[in-house]
């Protein structure tokens, strides 16, 4: 159970004061603690203040904060006391724990040289964000997505900060690869620079991402892409986050091997992506043939519209 997968990423003589928390699993999103601070949990309905008994609370309580010594001790037990294991994830700013959880890491860097980070020391933040997969997040899409003949359009979701990006690109990317009422399944990689599509630990992905699903995992997207297109053969390339021109060059190189592409992007609209840089020239281009924006209404995510390549509503999406 989701409860129980929760306690466990405590150690065993702090999980009493998290069964509260453990018990609204489905709604809990984040679990932030701060040294010498109150611990929160982010549900779905708002913030709660957890005190030192693990009832949850609206206001900071007066005591129950948490000791430097009590984060490096989660820490460790985290990284299954081998905390050097997990150095080079610690050194990017988080490690992915077993269930594809994620847990951001922030404390006082040191750096190799101007522009490497060697380790990160003296960890006094964690934010432990609970994975949810929704499975079938995607279905309503598909009528979209897919022509007549069961070719997947290439794909860019378009989405501010905590509207599902992630979310629907998993299950765009499982419904890919498993086949759908309007396509068979193809062969589908995807690149996991931050381990959130797949969510893997010690190589294996920990959400259903499908049966021809290859993973490459921590790896920077634009060396991945390539590794993957040699390697793997994929029909079907998925990426999070799209972050600049290299990134634009590589999915360009991508769809001239005849890959399909499934990538998400930081946006509001068609229109504001117009307006980076390194998007200016994609939509004359023709890279991608569906655009899907995402909002957020009334505390849900919503998709808001699904354009055509050119920008148009597509005429055969209805929310």
């Amino acid at each position: 159970m989701k409860s129980e997968a929760i306690l466990h990423m405590f150690p065993e003589h702090m999980r009493g004061r998290w069964k509260e928390a453990a018990k609204r699993a489905d709604q809990l999103q984040e679990i932030r603690l701060r040294a010498e601070c109150p611990a929160c949990a982010l549900f779905t309905d708002g913030e709660k203040f957890v005190d030192e008994k693990g009832a949850l609370v609206d206001r900071p309580p007066e005591s129950g904060q948490a000791t430097p010594e009590e984060l490096e001790e989660i820490l460790k037990h985290l990284c299954q006391y081998s905390v050097y294991a997990f150095a080079d994830e610690i050194r990017q700013g988080f490690l992915t724990i077993q269930g594809g959880h994620r847990v951001g890491l922030s404390g006082q860097v040191v750096m190799e040289d101007a522009e490497r980070i060697r380790n990160i020391k003296y960890i006094r933040y964690l934010n432990i964000r609970i994975a949810h997969q929704i499975i079938g997040a995607s279905d309503a899409l598909l009528p979209c997505l897919y022509d007549g003949e069961g070719r997947l359009y290439s794909t860019l979701l378009i989405s501010p900060p905590g509207c599902g990006k992630t979310t629907l690109l998993r299950d765009l990317v499982r419904n890919a690869s498993n086949g759908n009422a309007y396509g068979r399944g193809v062969n589908v990689s995807v690149v996991d620079e931050r381990s959130e599509i797949a969510g893997s630990y010690l190589g294996v992905a920990q959400n259903d991402v499908g049966i021809r699903t290859d993973v490459l995992d921590g790896c920077p997207k634009r060396e991945g892409m390539m590794m993957l297109i040699r390697a793997m053969a994929p029909q079907v390339l998925a990426v999070d986050e799209l972050g600049g021109e290299s990134d634009i060059q590589a999915l360009r190189m991508a769809s001239g091997c005849g890959c399909r592409l499934i990538a998400t992007i930081h946006g509001s609209s068609v229109e504001e992506i117009k307006n980076k840089n390194y998007m200016r020239d994609v939509i004359e281009e023709g890279l991608f043939e569906r655009y899907v924006v995402l909002t957020r209404r009334g505390g849900e995510c919503h998709v808001e519209k699904v354009c055509d390549g050119r920008g148009n509503r597509c005429l055969r999406w209805r929310e």
